[in-house]
Formats: structure tokens, sequence, C-alpha cells
């Protein structure tokens, strides 16, 4: 694919937008970037685009500055009803994910390994670029933080791109085939951008439904969403469970990938039996890859958890204090309190409440936990759904670190940060939330 002298727009000066920039203005394209946000002018990100070479507007998509355009890769967050997109489709301009641009310029599939699902996708990608790393140059990018295109501009031998994919991603790939893809798995969420359940379960589905029969897909089988669309595809499905009969399974205390032993779950160094899936996934792909079952299960015992996803902070006179800030929704939640079977286990939950059925959770709570402590704005509806449900070991904090104080008063097994709820109430973002959790534990 030709890039010099070719005009082409970026819509969003976003992370996404401006690691486009750095791939694109070092190919010699006449890059366009628009932003809507009037804000981001004079911003690191708008000197960053500049000194690359890029032309720049804010406050705006006009019709003068994407006019003439080539194509357009937009920041996955653009809503689907947003004006610019019809002015895009108006005009005969094509718009994508930088995934599905990559994809396109590369036209390599095999180098794509693709992970997406509600929850666990940062985890297992972390996990399945440490396993492949052995062998492969195998970098994380794509919903995790870094696009692939900026990737590949640092690196361009880059072996494979584990690419963590969102369902906004996903939305704007139409043609994305990766060679390996893991569907973790599907509970509701973004029901606001893609309009219900369903709609958001295709958006993830039509990847692997673009792939052949050269390629794999590696899918939940206790999901009922996973499972029904493995039937449903032309590639090789793989599927994995903790629970029944599968390609990769769980029996006597061992992970088994098509009846060879590969690890003891004692030895995972995550917790928890939505990490034992996350686990079952990444091993599958390497096996895919070809990497050796010595190889895999040495990787997998010196992985580290993804920040504010269970991340184990210290224990301090017998107390265990786990950080799940990034469980921003209540079937997070729900995975994180089955993490500690037998345990006293303290809940700190509450803050930006996503306004989503509660019955579940309350279910959970009640099998799973010794007391909630609850804070935020969510808390006097959580607290009334818990009453509802019989539960009553309720405590409320005015302040997140009384929140940590009451609960570790209580001496329990396990203190754990899992909010089931957004975090803007309070912190700036779930990272913030969790890196004040870990600075007043340690500091305490």
């Amino acid at each position: 694919m030709e890039l010099k002298n070719k005009k082409i727009l970026i819509l969003g000066l976003s992370v996404t937008g401006l690691g486009v920039a750095k791939f694109l203005c070092d190919k010699g394209a006449d890059c366009y970037i628009s932003e809507f946000d009037k804000k981001k002018e004079n911003s690191v990100e708008h000197k960053v685009a500049e000194e690359l070479g890029a032309r720049l507007e804010f406050g705006g998509h006009s019709l003068d500055f994407i006019q003439g355009s080539e194509f357009a890769i937009i920041s996955p967050s653009i809503p689907q009803s947003a004006p610019v997109l019809k002015l895009m489709a108006e005009n005969n301009i094509e718009y994508m994910s930088d995934i599905e641009f990559i994809s396109r310029y590369l036209n390599d599939n095999k180098k794509f390994a693709m992970i997406t699902g509600t929850n666990g996708k940062t985890t297992t990608t972390m996990l399945v670029s440490h396993i492949l790393s052995a062998k492969l140059k195998a970098p994380v990018c794509g919903n995790i933080g870094v696009s692939p295109l900026e990737v590949l501009h640092n690196d361009p031998k880059t072996e494979c791109f584990v690419c963590e994919m969102s369902s906004y991603q996903a939305h704007y790939s139409n043609t994305f085939a990766p060679h390996v893809a893991i569907f973790c798995n599907l509970t509701p969420d973004h029901i606001s951008f893609h309009g219900s359940v369903d709609e958001y379960f295709e958006a993830k589905a039509k990847i692997f439904r673009a792939q052949t029969k050269n390629d794999y897909a590696i899918l939940n089988a206790d999901d009922t969403y996973c499972e029904k669309l493995g039937k449903e595809l032309n590639s090789n499905v793989i599927y994995f469970s903790t629970r029944k009969s599968a390609d990769v399974e769980l029996k006597n205390d061992k992970i088994y990938f098509k009846g060879e032993d590969i690890i003891n779950v004692s030895d995972l160094p995550i917790v928890g039996e939505h990490n034992v899936q996350n686990v079952m996934s990444a091993i599958a792909v390497a096996k895919v890859l070809g990497v050796e079952n010595e190889i895999i299960s040495a990787q997998i015992k010196t992985f580290k958890a993804a920040p504010h996803r269970c991340e184990f902070i210290l224990e301090k006179d017998g107390i265990k204090f786990y950080n799940d800030s990034k469980a921003t929704n209540p079937e997070a939640t729900i995975v994180a309190l089955r993490a500690f079977p037998n345990q006293k286990v303290v809940l700190i939950a509450g803050g930006r409440d996503k306004n989503t059925s509660l019955d579940e959770f309350c279910e959970v709570v009640k099998e799973n936990i010794a007391s909630v402590v609850l804070i935020g704005e969510a808390a006097d509806r959580f607290e009334a759904e818990l009453k509802k449900s019989g539960y009553n070991e309720i405590v409320r904090a005015e302040t997140f670190s009384e929140a940590i104080d009451i609960s570790a008063k209580m001496k329990p097994d396990v203190v754990l940060l899992s909010p089931a709820c957004a975090s803007f109430d309070m912190f700036k973002s779930f990272e913030d939330r969790g890196e004040k959790f870990r600075e007043y534990v340690l500091s305490r």
C-alpha cells in the first residue's frame, strides 16, 4: 500500500491518533488530524503532532479539512451517531479503526493474535505476549494503550501483534481476520454505544466470522454467547473450559491442552477461576503458534498480573490486600468475588453507578463476602439492593482511606477493592483509584 503524498485523515487526537500519525508521517503521507475538542489545542499531543508534520484542526470537523482524503482512521470512542461520520459517508470517505488499517497494510493475518471479550482482555493479552516473547517479538497493542501502528513504527521487525480489541475498535473494523483470536466472555456492557447486548456481541463476533479455515478461534465454552458462536464459524475452533470437557480443560488441579499436561493450577501466579480461564486461552494461542509446553509453563510461572486486576498489593498482619479497581461493572466484580473461596473477605465497592442489575451481584456477595464497605455515589442503591436480598453486613464510609481502615479493622483474610462501578465520582480514572488504593495500603 503506497502512502507517500496521500492525504489521510485521522479523526481524534487521542493516544491512538498520535500513534497513527507517527506511522503515517514516517511513511510520507500527507497527514491531517481533525479533533473535535477545542481544549486539546496547544496540548502536548498537539505539539508532537505538529513536529511530525501533521496538519491539524480543532473545535469541529470541517468539510474543507476532510475533503479529498483517501480514507480516515478514527478514534474508537467516536459514537456511531457522530455527524462527522455522516459527512464522511456523503463524501465517499471510508473510515476504519487503526487495527483494520494495519491488517490491510501488512496483508498478513498470521501476524495477529487478537483478544476480545468483556472481562479479562488485558490480563490475557499481557499473558499471551509474555509467553510468546520467549520465542517471538510479540508486543502488546490495541485497546491496552498503544496503537499497533506505533508498535510497527517503533519496530518494523515485530513478528506478532498481540492485540487487545475493544467492541468499539471491532465495530470500526469490517475485514479484520486475525490468524488466532480469543473471545474471553460476554456480559452486558457499552450498551449506550452499541444500542443492545446483541449488537455489542455482533461487533465482536464479526471478527471471528471473517476468519477462514486456516485460522483459529479460541472460545470460552462456559459462556453461552461464545459456545453458540463456535458452531457458526469456518475457522478451527478451540474451546476452553474450567467446568466441562473441552480442548483446554481442568482436571485434578491441572490444565490440559488436548490431553497434554501443561501446568498445575497451584503454580499459577494469578488467582481465581476467571484467571484460570485466561491462562487456558493463552495456552491455546501459544500451542497454535508452536511454543513448546515447557516454555509455556515456565513463562506462565513468571507472569505478573496487570495492575488493577485482582492485583496483590501486600500481606500485613495476616490480611492480604487486592486491588481490582478495573472492575467497573457488577459482572467484573462478580468474577473477583469468586476468586477467594473459603476465605473471610471484606469487599470495598461503590463509585459512579452504571445502573445495571445488581441481582446476581447481591447473590454472589451473600455466598462469598463477610462484609461490604460502600463508598461513592452508588452507595445508596447498592445498600438498598443488598438489604433487599437479605444481606445486612454493610458499612458506609465517607472517604476512600476510611473504607480501607474500616475493612482492615475487621481482621479478614482478604481486603478486596472491586468497586463494580465507574470511578469518576471520586477519581480521575480506575487507574487513579487503584493507585490511591495501593499508595494508602502501603503507607498504613
